[in-house]
């Protein structure tokens, strides 16, 4: 399979069966297909929702900055947020957990008295106490981290159980 660029040969070949459309879109686009670029997407949207429609962020004395809570998460109220943190449906997050520049999707659950920073961790994961992940850290569904781990820029595939640190950046998973 050889490498195909949109721009030089999908796109002339959709204009040319006028299959091809503008939409103009109030605001910012920009591409989030690398894990560094979806982090600075979400600061953006966030600071987005700021200046446009405030009320949607959280609010309280343990956050800071720019905070986005699904209304169905649950996040104890020593828990420290942001800046720059998005909570999913659905999410539990323990006592004294600390998360800034992160986005936690759907059905996590962290246990607390951690550190969650630049990351992004996906659906369904389970996050034992006093864990740290920092990094760029992303996992994908279903990941276990055990209690007392430290977890550095690190990516980890679905359904992973992770028992041991993993110190080294740049770590797959699989």
């Amino acid at each position: 399979m050889k490498p195909t660029s949109i721009e030089r040969e999908i796109f002339p070949k959709m204009a040319a069966d006028n299959n091809l459309f503008v939409y103009a879109l109030d605001g910012y686009w920009m591409d989030i297909g690398q894990p560094k670029d979806y982090l600075v997407g979400q600061k953006l949207f966030l600071q987005s929702l700021r200046n446009n429609n405030p009320d949607r962020l959280a609010k309280g004395e343990n956050i800071t900055g720019d905070v986005l809570i699904d209304p169905s998460a649950k996040v104890d109220p020593t828990a420290h947020l942001g800046p720059n943190v998005v909570i999913g449906a659905n999410v539990t997050v323990g006592p004294g957990q600390k998360i800034y520049n992160t986005t936690v999707m759907e059905g996590t659950k962290i246990h607390g008295y951690g550190l969650i920073e630049g990351s992004i961790i996906g659906w369904q994961n389970t996050v034992g106490k006093w864990v740290r992940i920092n990094g760029l850290t992303v996992t994908a569904e279903d990941v276990q981290f055990k209690d007392e781990l430290y977890v550095n820029g690190a990516m980890v595939m679905p359904h992973k159980g992770l028992a041991a640190h993993l110190p080294n950046s740049g770590t797959i998973v699989m």
